[in-house]
C-alpha cells in the first residue's frame, strides 16, 4: 500500500522482464497489519523473495516502530550477506533508515556494489520533525548515512533539492542520478466522472471534490488546509474527501470535530487496482510539504494524480520541487503554508470552472505520457545498472 513499496514492486518486476535476475530483501510485516505473518521465502513473478525476522509493533506508535526497525538490521544483514555474491548489485532504499549502511557494509565484504534509493534523508527527516533531538546520535547517524553514500557506485534521488543536498554531504556529482518516482500508466488512468463508481458510491455525484489521497503523516501541512475548510464550511457544493490513514489522520478527524465541520469525509486506503477510480474522484487534489523537508522528501502522490489526468494545489515552498512541477507543466497552483484565505478562494474559482476540467484532464494526462510514465524511469534505472 505504501507509495515506496510500490515503487519497488514497479522497478522489481519490469526488471525481471529485461532479464535481471532480482532477489528482495524485506520484512515478514504487512503495512497496516503488522501481526500478520508473511511467508519467509517467496517466489513471485521469478523474483525471489526472503522476508526476515524482526519485532512487530507496527506503525502506530513510534517507539515500537524504532524497535522493529532495530530488530530488522541485524537479520536483513546475514540474509544479504548470505545471498550477497561478488559484481552484485545492491539496491538500497531509505526505509527502514540507515539500512544502507547495512547494504554498504555487506557490498564492502562481498566486493559488490551499492546504489542507494535515497526516498528521503535520515536523520534530518526525524530532526526536521522533532522527532530525534540527542544531538550525538544525529552526529552519529549522519556520519554513518554520509559512509554509505560516499562508498556506493551511484546514489539515485527523486530531485534537484535533493541533489544539491547529497552533493553538499560530500558525495560528488558524478555519483548522484535524479531519477523521479512515477505511476503506472496502465493501472492508473483518468474516469469521468459519470463512469466513476466510487464517486456514486461515496455520493459526490454533484459535488466539487477537494482530495488527499495516501499517507497523512507527520511531514505534511494541514493546518492551512483546515484554515480552507474553515472559511468554506457554507460553500455545500464544496467537499474535501481524505482516502488513507497515518500520524495527521487523528489530528484532521480532531479539527474536523471541534470546528464542526460536515463538509470532510474520511475513507481507508483503497486497493491499488482501485486506484485509477480513486484517484479520479477528486476534482483537484490537495499535496503538501513542511518547507523544513524541501530537499529532504519529495512526495510522490503527484505522479498518481498526474496520471489520473487531475490538477493539484500544493502548500508548501513556493521554490521546492513540487511546486516547480506544478508551475513548469502548468497543472496545479501552490501556496505558502498559512495563506488558507487565498486557498478556499481558489477553490472557490475553481468549483465553479468545473465545466472545463474534463479539457484540462486530457492535457494533464498528456503532460504525465511525455515525462512521468513508469518506462521513463525504469529506463533509467536500467541504464545505470548495466552500465555498473
Amino acid at each position: 500500500m505504501s507509495a515506496t513499496s510500490q515503487m519497488l514492486s514497479d522497478l522489481a518486476f519490469e526488471l525481471s522482464l529485461e532479464g535481471f535476475e532480482v532477489v528482495v530483501v524485506t520484512s515478514r510485516q504487512c503495512y497496516e497489519k503488522p501481526k500478520e505473518k508473511l511467508p519467509q521465502y517467496d517466489s513471485i513473478s521469478g523474483i525471489e523473495v526472503f522476508r526476515v525476522w524482526s519485532t512487530r509493533f507496527g506503525r502506530s506508535n513510534l517507539f515500537g516502530r524504532a524497535i522493529d526497525y532495530l530488530s530488522f538490521y541485524p537479520a536483513a544483514f546475514l540474509t544479504l550477506f548470505r545471498i550477497t555474491h561478488r559484481h552484485d548489485v545492491i539496491i538500497a532504499k531509505t526505509d527502514p533508515p540507515l539500512i544502507s549502511v547495512i547494504a554498504w557494509m555487506v557490498a564492502k565484504l562481498k566486493r559488490a556494489k551499492l546504489v542507494n534509493w535515497i526516498q528521503d534523508i535520515f536523520p534530518e527527516v526525524a530532526e526536521a520533525l522533532g522527532i530525534l533531538t540527542w544531538r550525538p546520535l544525529i552526529r552519529l547517524t549522519r556520519w554513518l548515512r554520509n559512509l554509505s553514500l560516499k562508498g556506493a557506485s551511484m546514489n539515485v534521488v527523486l530531485g534537484e533539492r535533493m541533489r544539491e543536498y547529497v552533493c553538499a554531504q560530500g558525495v560528488v556529482q558524478s555519483k548522484v542520478r535524479v531519477i523521479t518516482n512515477w505511476a503506472d500508466g496502465n493501472n492508473v488512468k483518468p474516469i469521468l466522472k459519470t463512469n466513476n463508481r466510487l464517486r456514486c458510491k461515496w455520493h459526490l455525484e454533484d459535488k466539487f471534490v477537494v482530495g488527499y489521497s495516501g499517507n497523512m503523516g507527520r511531514a505534511h501541512n494541514f493546518d492551512t488546509l483546515i484554515g480552507a475548510m474553515k472559511w468554506l464550511r457554507d460553500e455545500k457544493k464544496i467537499v474535501f474527501l481524505f482516502v488513507g490513514d497515518g500520524a495527521g489522520k487523528c489530528f484532521l478527524e480532531a479539527a474536523v470535530k471541534e470546528f464542526d465541520l460536515d463538509n470532510c469525509i474520511f475513507k481507508p486506503y483503497q486497493p491499488r487496482e482501485n486506484l485509477s477510480e480513486s484517484l479520479s474522484v477528486p476534482d483537484v487534489h490537495y499535496v503538501s510539504l513542511n518547507p523544513s523537508l524541501e530537499g529532504l522528501i519529495v512526495p510522490s502522490k503527484i505522479y498518481g494524480i498526474i496520471a489520473a489526468g487531475r490538477p493539484s494545489i500544493f502548500v508548501g515552498d513556493l521554490n521546492g520541487e513540487i511546486a516547480r512541477v506544478l508551475n513548469e507543466f502548468d497543472c496545479g497552483s501552490s501556496f505558502s503554508i498559512g495563506s488558507d484565505k487565498d486557498l478556499a478562494e481558489h477553490i472557490k474559482i475553481l468549483a465553479r470552472k468545473e465545466e472545463a476540467s474534463q479539457m484540462d484532464c486530457t492535457q494533464i494526462r498528456d503532460i504525465f505520457e511525455q515525462n512521468f510514465n513508469k518506462r521513463h524511469a525504469t529506463d533509467s534505472w536500467s541504464n545505470i545498472l548495466r552500465n555498473l
